[in-house]
């Protein structure tokens, strides 16, 4: 059984649950406890879960006892469990109602092929039920969701280094650390071409995150330990003081929640230099903040037009990053990747620099946006939409590029755009262009002589047509 199968298998639970009135979310979320168990128990690791409450003794009970026996669990796991185990039970509670639906999640669960499993990866098979939770507009939590292809693009292009501290401040489900871990994992052999101590530091303290909300840092908790990773994942949120506390980093990857502060809040953040409202800006200020200043930290961040163009401390935060980071490379997202209708992306790549001013000379736009597909669920993004941008991207000369979706402008064209940055989009074929267009009047005046050479001409045709009956 292929992972797939398992995934899709797993997913049709939800079917059970829904005279329960659980949501897709809380479904997964459900999920996330009792699959805690039985993979603790797959890979042996049931050594941080009491002997009572292990994957067995959930087995042989049913009907209210299992219920009753369910609750208890994860109330004592949540208070008295340790390390990972007591993070992801911490204020578990149960939506299920009845036992019959509780009982057949268990036993479904048990009965999969796990030696399959085991072998593709049991990371793999919860994020593959993570994206499919995603994918159901229902469930809501696909409204950002990053798609992998866009994650992996990223990560390539940003080339995560054996021993750097890499960071998600809004990680989600933890998707970008976890491709980041791939990438250092597959480019040193599974780690065995580092010494001791770097291998551990990849494995517990290299990729680190946070999130704000509770029940998506419990998945991101599970995510990582499934993939065999112990970096902190801390729950809180980021544009709150809470969020001092990260810095330092020399990559950080990310796609920060659209939108603005409840009620139009700014950001409790003492340390921001310029307050607004907006949740982006306040992530952007955060994130080129937390870079180290070595002239090497750097970061790949996606990002909505607002940002591009908004006024105020947007401009202002926009040349603050300009000036502190060299912001080479700017792409135009197509639209319909995120679930959010309508919703125009873009990922900003740039490099902390060693001071805090100029470092920005020029700035490179992909317009992937233009004369593209309508993406979405029947027409997926694929690794192959990005080939030209990764080529222009990684091009030794970047002016030797032939590519129409390519192009560059210097800082003191930007400047005289009011340093916007909503640049670099291509004529769209689909727009018509109204110079192109003939001349109304011109047009009116010309149909009107036209008509009246047509008017002449019928008129000497019947002329002639009288002239022969009269004839006859």
């Amino acid at each position: 059984m292929t992972t797939q199968e398992i995934v899709s298998k797993l997913w049709n639970l939800c079917n059970v649950l829904r005279d329960d009135g659980i949501t897709y979310h809380q479904y997964v979320t459900e999920l996330t406890y009792i699959l805690f168990l039985k993979m603790a128990k797959e890979t042996g690791a049931e050594e941080q879960i009491p002997d009572v409450y292990r994957w067995d003794q959930l087995t042989v009970k049913s009907g209210l006892e299992l219920k009753k026996f369910y609750k208890d669990l994860l109330s004592h796991l949540g208070e008295n469990g340790t390390g990972r185990v007591r993070e992801i039970y911490q204020g578990a509670s149960t939506n299920i109602d009845e036992p019959k639906n509780l009982e057949k999640i268990i036993t479904t669960i048990d009965g999969l092929d796990w030696y399959s499993a085991r072998e593709e990866g049991l990371g793999n098979l919860y994020e593959g039920l993570l994206e499919k939770n995603a994918n159901e507009k229902k469930s809501g939590a696909g409204q950002y969701f990053t798609p992998r292809v866009l994650i992996d693009v990223m990560t390539r292009l940003m080339k995560p280094q054996p021993g750097e501290r890499c960071n998600d401040p809004a990680c989600g489900t933890f998707g970008f650390m976890i491709a980041a871990y791939r990438y250092v994992k597959e480019q040193t052999d599974d780690f065995f071409d580092l010494d001791a101590d770097t291998a551990k530091f990849e494995k517990g303290d290299a990729f680190t995150g946070c999130e704000l909300v509770h029940d998506t840092h419990r998945l991101a908790l599970m995510n990582a330990m499934l993939h065999d990773m112990g970096g902190q994942i801390l729950l809180g949120d980021t544009l709150s003081n809470f969020g001092k506390q990260m810095s330092g980093f020399d990559l950080v990857l990310t796609n920060p929640p659209f939108g603005t502060k409840k009620g139009g809040e700014r950001a409790t953040r003492d340390d921001f230099t310029y307050s607004t409202s907006n949740k982006q800006l306040n992530f952007l200020q955060h994130i080129y903040r937390s870079l180290r200043t070595n002239g090497k930290a750097r970061a790949a961040v996606v990002l909505p037009d607002n940002v591009l163009f908004a006024d105020g401390d947007g401009e202002k935060i926009r040349v603050d990053l300009m000036d502190k980071c060299n912001l080479h490379t700017v792409l135009r997202l197509p639209t319909g990747i995120f679930y959010a209708q309508g919703v125009k992306t873009n990922v900003l790549f740039f490099t902390r620099g060693r001071t805090d001013k100029d470092n920005t000379k020029e700035v490179w736009f992909y317009d992937l946006r233009t004369n593209m597909p309508s993406f979405g669920k029947t027409t997926p993004l694929k690794t192959e939409h990005f080939a030209d941008f990764e080529a222009a991207f990684e091009a030794a000369d970047r002016q030797a590029v032939q590519d129409e979706r390519w192009s560059v402008f210097t800082r003191e064209q930007i400047a005289q755009k009011g340093n916007s940055l909503d640049l670099g989009l291509i004529r769209d074929d689909s727009v018509v262009d109204y110079d192109d267009l003939p001349d109304p009047i011109e047009s009116g005046e010309e149909a009107i002589a036209q008509l009246e050479e047509a008017v002449d001409l019928l008129q000497s045709v019947v002329n002639e047509l009288k002239a022969l009956s009269e004839v006859e």
